[in-house]
């Protein structure tokens, strides 16, 4: 029997709980005791209790704990920006689109109108909108809108004049759409950066700003790690020096953006890390998005005849940059959403990577593959780091695109999960919600919030609850190299978890979306609580 003064000295003791630890075995404890920022116990509450003395006690009364949600591929640093422009989200016409950028210019005066969220494929016309009605409404003022998924932009004529855009100008992987009255005021991946080096710079205090109301939203719904999916060395540096200063407490996996400046930085002087940031991955873009038709097809969109998308960067700049990667021992993470964009990486990865190695190079999306291509997944140990959500969004319009026969290999989960035995989930927010519980629920349902379809969309290639919870914990975590600190909550492991007010492994699943995190807890210091403690 322990005394008072024998008992072990921990900081934090959680018991009465349903902790999942998410270990080997995928024990469930009651218990959990931190001291210095780490786990340093887990077993039974009477256990733990007779063991420790905590300077603080928190009797979970029966609530579940999970490790710390970890989101592998998303876009925080943007996402932060962008809540400072015209939300778009949701909006089911050009016209609405139109009004809330009057409100938002009214309310926010500036020297261009920004925005992003829109899709067409959620209007009654779904094909793309065109200048003319920005022009009526905004005829001296830039306007930049940027589709949902990314990929697509949709501008005024101011703004192209602006960037020198006529309907001549041509712009490898990129389009500039235009018709036989001209430019249209779409611009298709590449196409884009012509108008956004004109955009207004943002200052220091802006992008600080920028960053901490993106990671109070975060650890409002749990997420503890983000992997950011494309990054300058700027923006690198000033999370860094956040971090390190202490303004910034979230736990960030920085993918490189190509640029020749972070290959003399970073690359080239081999992996950076710090207590909260690691830099050891590189994000390339292969192709575009389905929703704009950008996503590269091994045949032609279904709804778009001689159409087969965009292939953004050449491939010998795919394999140069890979080639970098492998001899600098980094990390390679490349979007890929058409069958086509699918097959180049996997046959340049295979080029170069051996078999059955640990080097968790990834295929961001993996939305379309074919069929024949699956086993090389397997074969070099490439990670397939999906958005579940993407197909419950994608389900209503992705049949007309792919066709009945190419469809049945989309978003198949399962089948990507079956080639390593392991997955990464993540959001790619904005592009989706920010809430890691919407791809949860994805992932088993395999549908909409609204409970549509009521079998399922493709459901033979839902996850279970273990595994859809291990894609956003202990796999996300080994797809970010961080899975020595992160994603379970095991001994001497950090203390990163999240505390719901219902348990998503047990209850019904049309139930888990509107679960609500209580507390957010990263080095066992509270960032969180739904009561503003």
């Amino acid at each position: 029997m322990f005394t008072a003064c024998q008992k072990d000295k921990a900081d934090l003791l959680l018991y009465n709980g349903v902790i999942y630890t998410v270990n080997n075995t995928f024990e469930v404890v009651d218990a959990l005791a931190i001291r210095g920022g780490q786990i340093v116990d887990k077993g039974t509450t009477a256990g733990l209790l007779e063991k420790y003395q905590a300077t603080q006690e928190i009797d979970l009364q029966g609530k579940p704990v999970y490790p710390g949600f970890i989101d592998p591929h998303c876009h925080f640093y943007g996402y932060g920006l962008g809540l400072r422009q015209a939300d778009l989200t949701g909006s089911v016409s050009a016209d609405e689109v139109v009004a809330r950028l009057r409100k938002h210019h009214q309310q926010f005066p500036s020297s261009w109108i920004i925005g992003r969220g829109w899709d067409q494929n959620d209007w009654e016309n779904k094909r793309f909108p065109d200048k003319n009605i920005l022009d009526r409404e905004f005829p001296d003022v830039p306007v930049y809108l940027t589709r949902v998924d990314g990929h697509a932009a949709w501008v005024n004529s101011r703004a192209l004049a602006l960037a020198g855009i006529g309907q001549s100008t041509t712009v490898k992987g990129g389009e500039v759409l235009a018709d036989a009255r001209g430019t249209t005021g779409i611009l298709l991946d590449n196409a884009m950066a012509l108008v956004e080096r004109h955009l207004p710079d943002i200052d220091h205090t802006g992008k600080l700003h920028a960053l901490q109301a993106a990671e109070k939203n975060c650890f409002a719904v749990g997420l503890t790690l983000v992997g950011d999916a494309g990054l300058d060395k700027q923006t690198v540096l000033l999370i860094d020096s956040l971090q390190q200063a202490g303004q910034l407490k979230m736990h960030v996996y920085a993918m490189l953006n190509p640029t020749q400046e972070n290959i003399e930085h970073f690359i080239n002087k081999g992996i950076y890390r710090s207590a909260s940031m690691s830099v050891r991955s590189i994000k390339l873009f292969a192709d575009g998005a389905l929703g704009s038709r950008g996503a590269l097809l091994t045949s032609p969109y279904s709804d778009s005849p001689g159409n087969r998308g965009i292939q953004v960067s050449t491939s010998g700049f795919l394999s140069k940059i890979c080639n970098l990667a492998y001899e600098k021992g980094y990390q390679v993470n490349t979007h890929c959403i058409g069958d086509s964009a699918v097959r180049l990486m996997l046959e340049i990865y295979s080029s170069i990577l051996p078999e059955n190695n640990d080097l968790r190079w990834r295929i961001e999306h993996a939305q379309v593959v074919h069929p024949e291509d699956f086993p090389l997944f397997a074969i070099y140990s490439i990670v397939p780091s999906v958005q579940t959500t993407h197909a419950t969004s994608d389900m209503y319009w992705a049949g007309e695109r792919l066709g009945p026969e190419r469809i049945k290999t989309a978003y198949a989960y399962r089948t990507l999960l079956g080639q390593n035995g392991w997955l990464a989930n993540g959001s790619d927010f904005p592009v989706e919600s920010i809430n890691p519980l919407y791809g949860f629920y994805a992932a088993i349902a395999r549908k909409d919030q609204k409970g549509y379809p009521a079998e399922g969309f493709q459901p033979q290639e839902a996850l279970t609850r273990e595994e859809a919870l291990k894609a956003m914990t202990l796999w996300a975590a080994k797809a970010c190299y961080e899975e020595s600190s992160m994603g379970s909550l095991e001994k001497g492991k950090s203390a990163v978890f999240v505390i719901l007010n219902r348990d998503i492994m047990k209850i019904g699943e049309s139930e888990i979306p509107d679960v609500q995190v209580l507390e957010t807890y990263v080095g066992g210091e509270k960032v969180y609580s739904v009561n503003g403690e």
